[in-house]
């Protein structure tokens, strides 16, 4: 009898799997050569476009590419930071051996792979990474292959910056950031040849996404004016006044900074104190009124307020030297006389949502002072007044890059939208960006209708000396806090505003974190009243009850440490709308007729007005 070799052991693949191999092998094979190359031919040509839409406003000198300034600042930090490891050899060694280690496991893993042996999937920390959930990702040995080592590479970069203890904490903050984007930027799920489920929608296609992609990508620099607008949403499903913003009301009053919007009553009764909303100048005030059933405005209508609406223009060359004391005087204190006309009321109730929140504290700090006592109550959504602890924001905040900033404002007086529109999607760029270039560029696909997201594309310029007060006493000075702030010739102190206050943080905000709205409860010099909700700086605001989605938090005063308040805080579900409402009442109850748009003022056109309509 003649012995069995070891390789006749080796048990061959069934029939079924060899069809399965073939089938996967046959799905990454292009089926009509002709057609993807002449599609790759189409695709050449529209890159072509994109390429002049990009060129053409340079060579016009209407766009100056400011993308150096910021490549500079983080090549610099990149440097602070590589300086740190190699300056002393154990350090760099013991670097160079934490990543070498982490490949050599992944090399191990794919050769056991090759040679036949189960391998254990590994179970992610975590919450999964949307990136790379199509099987093929761990089914297929390259496709696993390039997962393992990004994982491991964007860790180990990520673990550079967490253990350079020889950083500045600012440095750390912005490598921090620096290496997250860049991370984002360079996973494999971004590209065609490194992402199975793009790459089988190539060939399925024979390239016809890749065409239709850069087809979108010409048109979006052409949106932009030589920069990439990135779209969000499917724009053409929606307009401001049709299905966007469509609470019954009326302008009634328009300075050179705002529009005044007053909401038809939807009640017999309404509470005697009128309510006045300031919104930030950073995006545009709708987002309190998306739809009917999103619709804070509607909803506070339905509650039984008188509400207006500061409607803040979207400004141009002519507003540039439009300062904080300029939106003071022309955007709130205007509201306010127009309240007072429209309802013979002094007494209100005021709303500041983000930096409106902090143009609003900063506003009845000053208002303490000159005696200008209207408002009685204030609401603060998601706000900062003090930013010690401001988030990623802070990233681009620093003497050089302000100055660098403010030379290219001066230019034509005012931020363009899209510049701002850039930053806060960095905050999220893994949600906001890449998703959106891949599912548009690389697949060709149009996005879906999504209101929020509409609204977050729809931005708005910023008026030069506005945006570089508001950088350097905010975010790189910290004034308002400190009773440094000086506003219309005078020190203005939070500790000078004695009217109560509501302040509604959000639990996930990445723009206001919590624990620095809490911190700023600290330096009013009247009782604060601290509610914290679920979700993030939009969905945590945007909560109508009867989504019944998320929940909030309240408990004692906002003293102490935030983590300490945070754990003895009672959890409610739910919005915290009602909570709100039941507050706004407990300061004036009373309740009147309700009041006729229109009776006391002049009517200048229907909701949402004239300035909310200008798209940059």
């Amino acid at each position: 009898m003649s012995k069995t070799s070891d390789h006749d052991k080796v048990e061959k693949p069934s029939a079924g799997k060899q069809e399965a191999v073939i089938s996967q092998v046959e799905e990454y094979i292009v089926k009509d050569p002709e057609r993807f190359a002449l599609n790759l031919a189409r695709m050449i040509e529209e890159a072509g476009k994109a390429a002049a839409a990009w060129a053409k406003p340079r060579e016009k000198g209407e766009v100056r590419d400011t993308v150096a300034e910021p490549m500079a600042d983080m090549v610099k930090t990149f440097s602070k930071l590589t300086e740190y490891w190699l300056s002393d050899p154990s350090r760099a060694l013991e670097a160079q051996t934490r990543l070498y280690s982490g490949y050599m496991d992944v090399w191990a893993r794919a050769v056991k792979r090759a040679s036949g042996e189960e391998i254990a999937e590994e179970q992610p920390q975590g919450k999964p990474d949307k990136r790379f959930q199509d099987p093929e990702w761990s089914r297929n040995a390259f496709f696993d292959f390039l997962r393992q080592t990004y994982a491991v590479t964007s860790k180990w970069a990520s673990d550079l910056v967490e253990h350079a203890d020889g950083l500045d904490e600012h440095t750390r903050h912005k490598a921090r950031f620096y290496v997250k984007q860049v991370s984002d930027a360079v996973s494999p799920s971004n590209f065609l040849l490194t992402n199975p489920e793009l790459f089988r929608e190539t060939v399925a296609s024979s390239g016809e996404n890749l065409v239709r992609g850069m087809r979108m990508l010409a048109e979006d620099i052409s949106a932009g004016k030589g920069d990439l607008k990135l779209r969000q949403s499917d724009v053409s499903s929606f307009e401001v006044g049709r299905n966007i913003a469509t609470t019954p009301g009326k302008v009634i009053a328009r300075s050179e900074l705002a529009e005044i919007i007053q909401y038809e009553p939807s009640t017999e009764k309404v509470l005697k104190r009128p309510l006045l909303i300031c919104p930030p100048w950073i995006n545009k005030f709708y987002i309190l009124d998306l739809n009917e059933q999103k619709s804070f405005i509607r909803w506070a209508v339905s509650q039984g307020q008188t509400v207006f609406v500061i409607s803040w223009i979207n400004p141009d060359e002519r507003h540039g030297r439009k300062d904080w004391e300029a939106y003071i005087r022309e955007g709130l204190q205007f509201g306010l006389d127009v309240v007072e006309t429209a309802t013979g009321e002094r007494e209100v109730n005021a709303i500041g949502y983000c930096v409106g929140g902090t143009l609003l504290a900063a506003a009845l700090a000053l208002m303490a002072q000159e005696g200008d006592d209207r408002i009685k109550s204030a609401t603060l959504f998601t706000t900062q007044v003090d930013f010690t602890y401001a988030g990623d924001l802070k990233v681009f905040v620093d003497e050089e890059q302000i100055a660098a900033l403010e030379n290219a404002m001066n230019e034509r007086g005012y931020l363009d939208g899209n510049k701002m529109a850039t930053a806060f999607n960095m905050l999220r760029s893994g949600d906001l960006i890449w998703p959106y270039i891949v599912n548009n560029y690389v697949r060709g696909r149009d996005p879906m209708p999504f209101d929020l997201l509409y609204w977050n594309s729809d931005s708005t310029r910023m008026t030069a000396a506005n945006h570089s007060f508001y950088l350097r006493n905010c975010y790189m000075d910290n004034t308002l806090s400190a009773g440094r702030m000086e506003l219309a010739g005078r020190k203005i102190s939070l500790a000078d505003v004695k009217i109560p206050i509501y302040n509604l943080s959000a639990r996930e905000d990445h723009i206001a974190p919590a624990r620095s709205a809490f911190l700023g409860s600290h330096f009013f010099g009247g009782k604060v009243d601290f509610v914290m909700a679920g979700s993030g700086h939009i969905a945590g605001v945007v909560n109508p009850p009867s989504s019944g989605k998320y929940q909030y938090w309240t408990g004692g005063k906002p003293e102490g440490d935030f983590d300490a308040w945070v754990g003895k805080a009672k959890e409610h579900p739910g919005s915290w709308w009602p909570h709100w409402q039941a507050w706004i009442e407990k300061q004036d109850k009373r309740r009147v007729e309700a009041r006729k748009v229109g009776a006391s003022t002049p009517v200048l056109c229907d909701a949402p007005g004239e300035y909310v309509r200008a798209r940059v």
